[in-house]
């Protein structure tokens, strides 16, 4: 297999120089394939850091018995070492000298978009915040469905996706992804694979994957970062288990919006906003593919939304301080809609 010339292939000896011979002290976590490491290396040369300039790294330690996650790994340099977009976690390397198989790439100190909405340890995203991740993660996407191979992700979800250093969103782990359909072909045949609560329902009956598949994706990881909640949460009463479902059976009056927010967020949030990612996350998620929006139109719509049209220039601060740093708005007060939620937003049979 010919892979991406600007890619590094690093020895195995110089992963473990990296990694401080994968010391669990830099262990980070565990992934699909296997386990994952911070390492160091020169900013410039990209040998293992000595003291001096140096950068952050992830190292991805393929398991050498999983079969399913040397296809990932393949994919994984295939794709995302082929692509270059700021919404895209960069893949500085890979390694696959005696028998290893390790991916290098460029490390997001912020974490996943899951563990800020879902984990108490970490301090909540401001509603400013979660609109400036999914008009990322939107890009990203788009991107990735107008490249040239039509690229479909596969495994769009919120631990997917990462924040950098100043809250940029970034797309990660590309073991799912596929390239879309040529010709007058409109869907490839896979086996099913993919994240419980973010898997489109004709996907999970036919095996049929679209990019209308991660559009489906999309709308799920749109209302985690409403409402706060999991996908799937099997903690909760069963009426509420089931994300989407709970989100259908709250809207179908406008006035029960405000029921359905992230407590987290304490009022602090637009009102518009609200309404026009709402109702943007239940058209990504309605049952019929055709009626999806694409994610070209998709990001439109959010980089459109009243907050983002009024502030285009100004950065995010990666302050802590900053982080919940929205004023308090008209939702402090009351949720009071003077028109009813679109058709799009009612419960579909």
């Amino acid at each position: 297999m010919i892979f991406a010339t600007h890619l590094k292939s690093f020895t195995i000896l110089e992963v473990l120089i990296a990694t401080r011979n994968f010391s669990p002290d830099y262990r980070l976590g565990e992934g699909g394939f296997g386990l994952i490491y911070k390492g160091w290396l020169n900013k410039e040369t990209l040998i293992p850091a000595q003291p001096g300039p140096r950068m952050d790294v992830v190292v991805k330690a393929l398991k050498p018995t999983c079969y399913q996650g040397h296809r990932e790994w393949l994919s994984e340099i295939t794709y995302l070492g082929r692509l270059d977009h700021p919404n895209l976690v960069k893949l500085l390397g890979f390694c696959s000298e005696a028998g290893n198989r390790l991916l290098v790439c460029e490390f997001m100190p912020q974490g996943s978009l899951e563990n800020h909405l879902f984990r108490r340890s970490e301090q909540p995203l401001s509603w400013a915040l979660r609109i400036k991740v999914a008009v990322e993660a939107a890009r990203g996407l788009a991107f990735l469905h107008a490249s040239e191979s039509k690229i479909i992700y596969g495994d769009f979800k919120s631990s997917n996706i990462l924040l950098d250093m100043d809250y940029n969103a970034k797309l990660s782990d590309f073991g799912l992804a596929k390239a879309g359909p040529m010709g007058d072909l409109t869907h490839e045949t896979t086996q099913v694979m993919g994240t419980q609560g973010y898997t489109a329902p004709e996907y999970m009956a036919t095996g049929r994957l679209t990019k209308k598949c991660d559009v489906y994706s999309f709308g799920i990881v749109l209302l985690e970062l409403i409402t706060g909640r999991r996908a799937i949460d099997n903690k909760r009463c069963r009426e509420e288990r089931n994300l989407l479902e709970w989100v259908r059976s709250q809207l179908r009056e406008a006035k029960k919006l405000c029921r359905i927010m992230d407590i987290k967020l304490e009022g602090r949030y637009s009102r518009k906003d609200v309404f026009v990612v709402a109702t943007l996350a239940l058209q990504c998620c309605h049952p019929e593919a055709k009626h999806r929006p694409h994610m070209s139109e998709a990001l439109s719509i959010l980089e459109n939304i009243p907050s983002i049209r009024a502030n285009r220039q100004p950065e995010m601060s990666s302050s802590k301080s900053k982080i919940n740093g929205d004023g308090p708005s008209s939702w402090s007060h009351g949720c009071h809609y003077g028109s009813q939620v679109p058709m799009d937003c009612k419960i579909h049979p």
